[in-house]
């Protein structure tokens, strides 16, 4: 049986199943801080018999495996996770093979194995919530290098009728800091979802959303976009994202049907998790290929 771990800057997914992203049970933990919210998690998975854990956490993480950091949620803004050392607190517990990335390119995995992007070879998934991040899949691999994507704080063009200064602790009004659920309610004063029927708070999110998705697919030209998250659980801001991407791009590059090319999670709510239990059948599978 593999385990998962879908670590989230409001709450941790936990769940047991197996490699085709079956879930036998599940449960929801409150992100607190690591004394509280692990406790909890560790007792979830005592219940079962583990054979590997897949561990997809907010970050900024260390996913350098020659770094002596590896395993440890680093930068986060959110202190009382900073420099927590999340694989070798899972590791001492159970004792078994840990695969470790970020929480969007665990959602990537789960959709290109066995979302909306099943069937290609690269995607692009990206989350818009409480924060913008984004994860790949490149030639069927994951990617990194130095470390993990964090295509939420790329820059973007400033609305000409914007004058929000942005959210972003780091950036100010990077992507993340214009158009994530905190920018949205501050600019406009309620939560996304209370905002449905503004037409003008769709506009502006999908002109600062299409700018992202162009850069994007000029730099990593992905087969497939799917948009997750709270923000794009409110589907109206998809037209206007294909109305902007339509302008931006200008003909210079030949998309597919952009209500066919960039759509939402295939696993719905489930992405992330499902990503999960496919980095423990991962790291499983190297464990076990290193025996042999």
């Amino acid at each position: 049986m593999l385990g998962a771990i879908e670590a989230g800057g409001t709450k941790f997914v936990c769940a047991v199943g197996d490699h085709l992203g079956h879930i036998a049970d599940r449960i929801e933990i409150s992100t607190t801080v690591p004394g509280e919210t692990m406790k909890e998690v560790l007792a979830f998975f005592q219940k079962y018999s583990i054979d590997a854990i897949g561990i997809g956490s907010f970050g900024p993480i260390d996913i350098n495996q020659e770094s002596p950091s590896y395993g440890f949620i680093t930068s986060t803004p959110k202190t009382a996770w900073k420099d927590f050392p999340f694989v070798q607190t899972v590791k001492e517990a159970f004792g078994v093979p840990i695969g470790f990335n970020t929480d969007v390119n665990a959602a990537a995995l789960g959709e290109a194995t066995l979302g909306a992007a099943r069937g290609f070879d690269s995607c692009l998934y990206i989350t818009v919530g409480t924060g913008i991040g984004a994860g790949a899949v490149v030639q069927g691999n994951l990617l990194q290098g130095l470390s993990h994507p964090e295509m939420g704080h790329i820059l973007v063009r400033r609305h000409s009728e914007d004058s929000y200064k942005g959210t972003c602790p780091y950036h100010g009004d990077c992507l993340e800091g214009l158009a994530a659920g905190p920018a949205l309610e501050e600019r406009w004063g309620d939560k996304g979802f209370q905002l449905a029927e503004r037409s003008e708070v769709w506009e502006l999110e999908g002109y600062y959303l299409a700018q992202a998705l162009m850069q994007y697919i000029l730099i990593l030209s992905p087969k497939k976009i799917i948009l997750g998250g709270g923000v794009m659980k409110q589907k109206q801001v998809f037209p206007s994202i294909y109305k902007h991407m339509s302008d931006l791009v200008n003909g210079y590059v030949s998309l597919p049907e952009l209500s066919e090319y960039i759509v939402s999670p295939g696993l719905g709510n489930d992405a992330g998790i499902t990503g999960s239990l496919l980095l423990a059948d991962q790291a499983l599978g190297r464990e076990l290929e290193g025996k042999r």
